[in-house]
């Protein structure tokens, strides 16, 4: 089934003619986990309270499965810090490089506001302002809030959000109560002020510099406190966590536990980001980052205690459009300056209306899967596969044009989503690169198929000598309904000895695993 025969059931009017109306439609999600509301979840309100389910519906950091349909955007006024970071180096005109804390430009609260009215008329399924830098938005409080203050009466449906380190966070949250920031991002590195001062070399308190575990240990009480206050108010809190390998990786199960014991709603572990050419502390000294093998064991650990973040792309503090996507170049301040916005509420919602018939239908899609698959006889098998996509929750990206594949487990509970593997892109101007197939073959080493909507026949053959399967007969079709599909055939060649199954983590021995029995 291609995207054009996909139509919405209240206007029966094609759904790509009315996206095509409005503008290019490239979407962004949430699962469930013994029954709690989770980031990832499609199972969608009937898992939470109907007022956290407005929340959360179409945010795509709360929700994995609205990230495959929303777009978030976030604008870069808070220039200014009051800790250091050993993983951080603020850095300001840079294109080039996709993390946090990298800025093209500042902005100052009106130049924001206008971009955020140029980017909601022209994407209308950006549904979240957030404000994380390149600083810490509480170290700009002025700035901050005038932002905050400005989108609210402007694009009064635009939900607002923030992401800081928590030192300021306690002096703030009347004021975050008051103009209805409904999320707060907190990132929690360690709740042991012996790990903080291996990561923070000062933070600036009361006018001071302080350091070691004595500024560790004001900074941990205060994002607890921040923590518990926030979500006495019913503000949603999400907790980012960067693992770093031999410093926190162990002990983030305890922060997991004490972020949750305080009614954090969800917990994001990111992998540390570090390379010499960053210039951080930890680049320059060979500090390493987790393999995303690592990253998944330390999820899974934390998993029971809380809902885990998984679709994390640690986005860049201007970046615009889809999680994965960055579509900041097309609204520099030269550009939206000279744009004529005109903000069209009501089109944004037809817009989004139609997205959410696009995910019914995705929903229905995967449910009438899992119905076959409970019939089979599973047997605790399970399996991990890529997927290339460009969003919108289908399988519809070519092999040679993903620049990261997103991975899921398929078990008798259906198709959950782990995690995404960035890799370099192997079709270069018409050609593959061989190189850059090896690393994305090293990327996926552990997944049992990839399925992507085209693939040549020399990348084929290599992913069978590697012992993935490059699965293309669902070029465009929702991504779990398909995943769900070939996992029920793959249970069935197991069953008749025609491939021999290898568990998940033995990608090595993995060779030869689809030549016929």
């Amino acid at each position: 089934m291609d995207d054009s025969s996909t139509f919405d059931v209240v206007t029966a009017e094609p759904l790509d003619d009315i996206m095509q109306k409005i503008a290019e439609h490239k979407g962004c999600g949430t699962s469930s986990s013994g029954g709690k509301a989770s980031c990832g979840s499609s199972d969608g309100p009937d898992d939470m309270a109907p007022e956290i389910w407005e929340k959360v519906k179409n945010h795509p950091c709360y929700s994995e499965e609205a990230h495959h349909h929303y777009a978030r955007m976030h604008v870069a006024v808070a220039p200014a810090c009051n800790i250091q970071c050993n993983y951080c180096n603020r850095k300001y005109d840079c294109a080039n490089e996709s993390r946090p804390g990298v800025v093209s430009e500042k902005l100052s609260p009106e130049q924001a506001a206008k971009k955020v009215l140029a980017v909601a008329s022209t994407i209308p399924q950006m549904t979240v302002l957030g404000i994380a830098g390149p600083g810490d938005p509480l170290a700009n409080p002025a700035k901050t809030f005038k932002t905050f203050e400005l989108i609210s009466k402007t694009a009064p449906d635009i939900k607002l959000c923030l992401s800081t380190n928590g030192l300021a966070l306690p002096d703030h949250v009347e004021t975050i109560a008051r103009y209805n920031v409904d999320h707060v991002t907190i990132t929690v590195n360690m709740t042991d002020p012996e790990v903080g001062a291996e990561i923070y070399p000062w933070i600036f308190w009361n006018h001071k510099r302080v350091t070691g575990k004595e500024a560790a240990k004001i900074l941990t009480d205060r994002q607890m406190q921040g923590l518990e206050m926030l979500t006495e108010r019913g503000i949603l809190c999400k907790i980012n966590s960067v693992m770093i390998p031999g410093i926190n990786d162990q002990h983030l199960v305890e922060v997991n536990k004490a972020v949750k014991s305080r009614g954090a709603f969800l917990h994001n572990i990111m992998p540390l980001i570090s390379a010499p050419e960053h210039g951080t502390v930890f680049g320059l000294s060979g500090q390493r980052g987790p393999s995303a093998q690592e990253l998944k064991a330390l999820q899974d650990s934390c998993e029971g205690e809380m809902n885990m973040m998984r679709h994390c792309r640690q986005c860049r503090a201007d970046a615009v459009g889809l999680l994965g996507e960055d579509r900041s170049a097309e609204f520099t301040t030269d550009k939206i300056m000279e744009m004529d916005v005109a903000y069209d509420l009501e089109s944004r919602q037809a817009y989004q209306s139609a997205v959410e018939q696009e995910r019914l239908a995705k929903v229905a899609a995967k449910e009438a899967e899992m119905e076959t698959l409970s019939r089979e006889d599973v047997d605790g098998l399970n399996i991990l596969v890529a997927v290339a996509t460009k969003g919108n929750g289908r399988i519809n990206e070519h092999f040679g044009h993903a620049s990261e594949f997103q991975v899921y487990e398929l078990s008798s509970s259906g198709a959950k989503f782990v995690g995404h593997r960035r890799v370099d892109l192997y079709c270069q101007g018409g050609y593959g690169e061989e190189d850059s197939l090896e690393t994305v073959i090293r990327a996926i080493n552990d997944c049992t198929a990839v399925f992507v909507a085209k693939i040549g026949h020399c990348p084929k053959d290599s992913l069978l000598a590697a012992g993935i399967e490059p699965i293309d007969e669902y070029a465009f079709e929702f991504i779990e309904q398909s995943a769900i599909a070939y996992f029920r055939n793959y249970l069935a060649r197991v069953k008749s000895g025609e491939i021999a199954h290898v568990a998940r983590g033995d990608a090595d021995i993995r060779q030869g695993a689809f030549i016929s029995a």
